[in-house]
């Protein structure tokens, strides 16, 4: 469970892999509102792709009053950067997982009449040596071309999409974006919004870790998870975090919450809010104390993996990956002991949104009587 977690499935047929037109997705347009593919569909119709290590992402919105109003979303674990620890290389079933997904997200864009997009590719491609190779196929066959962001970037973009979450009284937050290759720790500071839009982070630091939840899970085990590899777990993350910790923790906590995005932390909220079914609009914004994070973690180690798998917060796709998540989670509870963690299903795709919204000056302008999104 995760951002994706409450996103529509994709239930557009896969045709084929050579597109009838080559529209200009992946490439910044003209910044014209009216310019791009699609364009006679009525307005702007932005779309934010995120091809991670775990998931493939895509969102379509319009601006709306101060935020924007999402069209279309599609989300699909496709385990692009299995076995990539080990072989150093993507491989072929992960990249024809890779391309089906690739194609229904092509259709959507297509059908939404999208005049601008940023399709973005992180860790799995940045650490395969055929990560190149795959994205020259991806273009080739489908027509989207992807750009591999580096980890400032990624973080960069988590912060702006999750910076509407930020508690209005607090003085600040430790975000963190617990992803399949990599993760994100932000340190961020209150943001005093003066200008239309959505507010803007304001990142006091940062840190990216080489461990995700596959990463992580494919050297330990995710099948049976005792208490000594998960401690194990922790020790590892625990000391790629130090330098930061020592950094911005200590006193500067005072009056500041963590904000988690990630599978991990949706599933984590799933779980303590005993949902039978996801539901974005309750996990969302949604606040966790330190005692009822403990509750969930314990609940979690003491799961056997088929129990995992009956658990309609993990399922068949997280079971042998939501320990290792919660495992670097602890160790960011460890570093960073702030009593409140607020979850954001929320993340890259927002972030994408709002910088490509605002470069155009989208919030400049007369809005109409839509409710923000974001």
């Amino acid at each position: 469970m995760s951002g994706e977690a409450g996103d529509t499935p994709g239930l557009d047929p896969f045709v084929d892999r050579v597109p009838d037109v080559r529209p200009p997705w992946g490439r910044r347009s003209s910044g014209r509102p009216d310019a791009g593919f699609g364009s006679d569909r009525g307005g702007p119709t932005y779309a934010a792709l995120d091809l991670g290590t775990n998931n493939c992402r895509l969102l379509v919105a319009r601006p709306a009053g101060d935020g924007f109003r999402v069209i279309d979303a599609f989300s699909r674990i496709i385990r692009l950067g299995e076995g990539v620890s080990a072989s150093g290389v993507l491989s072929e079933a992960a990249i024809e997982r890779a391309l089906e997904a690739l194609a229904i997200c092509r259709n959507k864009m297509k059908n939404r009449g999208v005049t601008r997009a940023r399709l973005i590719a992180t860790e799995a491609c940045r650490a395969a040596g055929n990560g190149d190779v795959f994205l020259a196929r991806v273009a080739e066959e489908l027509g989207l071309e992807l750009e591999i962001i580096d980890r400032e970037t990624e973080a960069t973009l988590a912060a702006t999409g999750c910076t509407p979450l930020i508690d209005p009284q607090a003085d600040g937050v430790v975000l963190f974006d617990i992803g399949g290759g990599s993760s994100e720790l932000v340190r961020l500071e209150q943001s005093h919004k003066t200008w239309r839009g959505p507010p803007l982070p304001q990142i006091r630091g940062w840190i990216s870790l080489p461990n995700g939840v596959v990463t992580l899970a494919e050297r330990y085990g995710g099948i049976h998870v005792t208490r000594e590899i998960y401690e194990n777990m922790v020790a590892e993350v625990s000391g790629q975090i130090a330098p930061f910790a020592r950094d911005h923790g200590g006193d500067g906590l005072r009056g500041v919450h963590m904000l988690g995005t990630s599978g991990t932390v949706t599933t984590i909220a799933g779980v303590h809010l005993n949902l039978k079914r996801y539901d974005r609009n309750r996990v969302d914004g949604c606040w966790m104390g330190e005692t009822e994070i403990d509750a969930v973690l314990e609940k979690l180690l003491n799961m056997n993996y088929d129990e995992r798998i009956a658990s309609p917060c993990i399922g068949a796709e997280r079971a042998d990956l939501v320990l290792a998540g919660c495992a670097i989670l602890e160790a960011i509870r460890r570093a960073f002991p702030c009593p409140r963690l607020r979850v954001a299903d929320r993340g890259l795709r927002e972030g994408m949104l709002v910088q490509m919204m605002r470069d155009d000056g989208a919030w400049n302008r007369d809005g109409g009587n839509q409710t923000a999104a974001s």
